[in-house]
C-alpha cells in the first residue's frame, strides 16, 4: 500500500498554483500555509529571485508532509534579482547587483529580520511553542545557517533545526557555529571543498547533521531556478523536499 504522504501530498508539478494565503507578519507580506493550531513551524527563506512558484510549491510540500505551519516572508519586499542583470558583464549590471545585495538583500539585515519574524510569528501561533525550524535556499541558506548559530537560544528565539539547499556563501565557520541539527543539500555548483568541510564538522561526535550532494543537479534545483518540466529535476526536487521534511520531522 502507498504511504500516507503518497495519498495526501500531490506530485510535483510544473504548472502549480500555491495553496496558501498571505498575511502581514513583522511588517512583511508573508505566504502562510498550514493548520490553524500548528504544533511545529518553519520559516522558509527564499533565494534572491524571491517567492517563485517553485519555492512556494516546496513550502506547500513541507507543510503537507509535516502538518506544519510554513511561512515565507517577503524579506526583499518585492525587489529581487533580475535576469537582465546576468551575466554581470557591464558596470551597470554589476552596480545593480551590488546595490541589490547591499540593500534589500543585505544578509546581516535579513538575518535580524528572520529573528524578528520568529518572535512575532511565535506569539501569533503560540501552539508551536519552541518547535521552530528555518530553511533557506541559496542566499536564504546563508541566513538560515547564521540564525542557527551564535545566539540561537531562549523563548521566542530558538530554532530547533535548520536546513539549506544549494546554499550560498558557504563557510566552514558557519557550520562550526551551528547550535541546531542541520541538513545541507548541495549541488556540484557549490565549492566541493567547503561542502566536504561541512560534512566533516557535522559528523563529529556530539554534532547532528546531514550533508549530501545531489550530483546530477545544479545550483538552484529546489528554488526559483527549478525546471519542473525536466523529469530529472522534478524527481530530485521532490526527493530533496522529502529529505528536508524527514529531517525536520525528526528534530522539531
Amino acid at each position: 500500500m502507498e504511504c500516507k504522504g503518497c495519498r495526501e501530498i500531490p506530485p510535483v508539478s510544473s504548472d502549480y498554483t500555491p495553496k496558501g494565503t498571505y498575511e502581514i507578519i513583522a511588517g512583511l507580506k508573508t505566504y502562510v500555509i498550514g493548520p490553524p493550531s500548528p504544533q511545529i513551524a518553519i520559516i522558509d527563506v527564499y533565494d534572491v529571485f524571491g517567492p517563485a512558484p517553485q519555492t512556494l510549491q516546496g513550502a506547500d510540500r513541507l507543510s503537507a508532509s509535516l502538518n506544519a505551519l510554513v511561512i515565507v516572508p517577503d524579506f526583499c519586499k518585492g525587489v529581487y534579482m533580475q535576469e537582465a542583470w546576468m551575466p554581470p558583464d557591464t558596470d551597470e549590471k554589476k552596480g545593480a547587483i551590488e546595490k541589490f545585495l547591499s540593500e534589500p538583500a543585505s544578509i546581516p539585515k535579513n538575518a535580524d529580520k528572520v529573528i524578528e519574524v520568529r518572535k512575532v510569528a511565535g506569539e501569533k501561533w503560540p501552539s508551536t511553542g519552541d518547535r521552530w525550524g528555518v530553511f533557506g535556499l541559496c542566499w536564504g541558506g546563508k541566513i538560515a545557517v547564521l540564525v542557527s548559530g551564535k545566539g540561537n537560544d531562549g523563548p521566542g528565539r530558538v530554532f530547533k533545526a535548520s536546513g539549506t539547499a544549494h546554499p550560498g556563501r558557504l563557510e566552514a565557520a558557519d557550520a562550526e557555529a551551528l547550535t541546531a541539527p542541520h541538513i545541507c543539500l548541495a549541488s556540484p555548483g557549490e565549492p566541493a571543498d567547503i561542502v566536504a568541510q561541512y560534512k566533516e564538522i557535522l559528523e563529529k561526535p556530539g554534532r547532528v547533521g546531514v550533508v549530501e550532494t545531489y550530483e546530477s543537479m545544479f545550483h538552484g534545483w529546489m528554488g526559483a531556478r527549478a525546471n519542473l518540466d525536466d523529469e530529472n529535476n522534478k524527481k530530485e526536487f521532490e526527493r530533496g523536499y522529502n529529505q528536508v521534511a524527514e529531517f525536520f520531522g525528526k528534530y522539531l
